[in-house]
């Protein structure tokens, strides 16, 4: 059975998730780890849950779902794999964090395999189908895990509500779009795990979400 296990981080409020299943095996997403104490939770939940993660993930490389990677990367070994177009958000992140006076971030270390839509995520006994959901960012991934019924959305989708679409790459058109014909195709009742908030489900948000 997989499972997914979520972590508030940073001063953006992010969700870091690790999904897991019963082989122990695991794929941390969008770790937002950024001081020591939160860098030790999620190591602390690692270790005590017997885990091995095996993939580091970003859905898309806005700089409060990275700040974590570089930890992540060292401490278990791992290679960041994330959409091609999604690289440019790590080239500029020492940028980026000056113009929000962010100090002591880490920087990302550059992915070593590239995610598309179509493709698949396999670890332990889970497999995780890679949705293409541009908008938000030029190259936002979700990732569906259809034997458990939930869709990691990153800042697609959140709870009555949507990505913001006026960052560098943004769009407002293609966020519906996407939205439209990636998320709410899924079956009703999946869970979407978000970048931010609380979860929810795709036919909560299909009859409250006021901008769709």
């Amino acid at each position: 059975m997989t499972q997914v296990q979520a972590f508030e981080f940073n001063p953006f409020a992010e969700n870091t998730y690790v999904v897991y299943d019963e082989t122990g095996e695991c794929a941390i997403f969008d770790p937002g780890c950024f001081t020591e104490a939160e860098r030790n939770t999620l190591a602390a939940f690692i270790e005590k849950n017997n885990l091995r993660p095996v993939r580091l993930i970003n859905t898309h490389c806005h700089l409060d779902h990275v700040f974590g990677n570089a930890f992540v990367a060292r401490t278990w070994g791992l290679t960041l794999e994330t959409h091609a177009q999604e690289v440019v958000f790590l080239e500029r992140f020492p940028m980026t964090c000056q113009m929000y006076g962010i100090t002591g971030a880490e920087e990302s270390p550059m992915p070593g395999k590239f995610l598309q839509g179509g493709d698949t995520v396999k670890f332990g006994n889970t497999q995780l189908d890679i949705l293409f959901t541009p908008g938000h960012s030029p190259a936002s991934l979700s990732f569906y895990c259809k034997a458990e019924n939930f869709v990691l959305a990153g800042d697609v989708l959140f709870m009555e509500s949507i990505g913001r679409t006026d960052l560098p790459g943004g769009n407002m058109n293609t966020l519906l779009e996407s939205i439209r014909t990636q998320l709410f195709t899924l079956p009703d009742h999946t869970i979407v795990f978000s970048g931010h908030g609380p979860e929810t489900t795709i036919r909560h948000e299909k009859e409250y979400n006021p901008f769709l």
